[in-house]
């Protein structure tokens, strides 16, 4: 499925524009560029000046076609005079328009990125299925992995006619199937471990079981036969070969039961670590430096899973610069790009020498 709309513009012409404004600002930072422009203009400016293939990540936090206006610590309808209330950024662009404006940026990104990069991109649940559907285009639907539930905030309690929007989502496409991937894994809570791991043996180790036996017909197969004088229910075979079947009867790691039907112990210590899932519950800092300032831990997962130390990661709507703070903790290379005169402010105060360190500290431990 294609979007359709007016202003489309193809590939060829978005790939083939020639930039003549220079961009306002390079800051470097050791091999790292933060750089302060429009991100159309420096994602080109990129691609003509070697990092064309490159980019092993790129996570993005766009607008999300609103129409609203970002403050400095909070977002409003009025205009105020003070310091702390000064616009950081209008949502302006809705509609089709906002996601040409998307779309051109994307097809930029996906030049930049090397043939095993992996790109997030979060938006929220108004717009996010027209980009998915944009995505699609650009990427191929081939190479989307995941549409990731994040849990921004707690529960909210307002009258509306509706259910409570409490989560925003991530979309997480590849530009290949040959891609980067840390496999990403958390501990079980103790509650988890009691609830699943419900039996206790002799030891008092904790423990549960699962059948023996899964759907399918074998008939010719070893694990179609009898085992030890018992057949696999009907429409069903044994999960292993029978050999396998002995060496964990050996082992003590078959629990009989009264009727005499196996079933195969698997011990709570031994499923310490979990894969994570598509549901991610990240919550918004509750004092944000910058409008949308997303949570450190997240980006701290994202980037060990999709990334290796010698990677660059990219963020070309960096604003309060999470995304920077946790690659530099985890020791890869980076480049961010606002246009945002306060955005760029925040991050050269995170990454300067009177930055904030404990980002850094807590970028480093999370996940270890």
């Amino acid at each position: 499925m294609i979007l359709t709309y007016s202003h489309k513009q193809s590939a060829q012409r978005i790939l083939g524009k020639t930039e003549t404004v220079v961009l306002s600002q390079k800051l470097q930072f050791g091999d790292n560029f933060l750089i302060a422009g429009e991100n159309r203009i420096a994602l080109n400016n990129l691609c003509e000046t070697g990092f064309a293939g490159k980019i092993d990540l790129v996570y993005i936090d766009p607008p999300f076609a609103t129409g609203n206006t970002f403050r400095k610590g909070k977002r409003s309808a009025t205009i105020s005079s003070s310091q702390e209330d000064e616009i950081a950024y209008v949502d302006e662009k809705t509609g089709s328009e906002f996601i040409e404006f998307l779309r051109e940026r994307l097809i930029l990104l996906r030049e930049l990125m090397s043939d095993c990069g992996s790109i997030y991109l979060h938006i929220d649940y108004k717009i996010g299925h027209y980009v998915k559907v944009m995505m699609d285009e650009v990427f191929g639907i081939k190479n989307f992995r995941n549409d990731i539930t994040r849990i921004k905030c707690n529960p909210k309690n307002f009258q509306r006619c509706g259910y409570g929007n409490y989560k925003d989502m991530i979309l997480f496409y590849t530009k290949s199937d040959q891609f980067l991937w840390n496999e990403p894994l958390v501990e079980r809570s103790d509650e988890e471990i009691a609830r699943l791991f419900s039996k206790t043996d002799s030891q008092g180790r904790r423990y549960t079981t699962n059948p023996l036996h899964a759907p399918g017909e074998t008939q010719n197969g070893p694990t179609g036969q009898p085992w030890k004088g018992i057949a696999p229910p009907a429409g069903r075979h044994w999960r292993y070969d029978p050999a396998v079947l002995d060496e964990l009867d050996q082992k003590g790691l078959i629990e009989w039961s009264k009727n005499g039907v196996p079933r195969k112990i698997i011990y709570a210590d031994d499923c310490e670590l979990k894969r994570i899932q598509d549901i991610w519950e990240f919550k918004d800092p509750q004092h944000p430096l910058y409008p949308t300032q997303k949570n450190l831990e997240m980006l701290n997962l994202i980037i060990r899973t999709s990334s290796n130390a010698d990677s660059t990661v990219l963020d070309c709507f960096c604003g309060s610069g999470t995304t920077l703070v946790a690659a530099e903790a985890l020791s890869r290379q980076w480049i961010g790009i606002d246009q945002s005169h306060q955005a760029i402010e925040v991050v050269k105060k995170r990454l300067g020498d009177g930055g904030l360190f404990q980002d850094y500290e807590r970028a480093r431990t999370a996940g270890h």
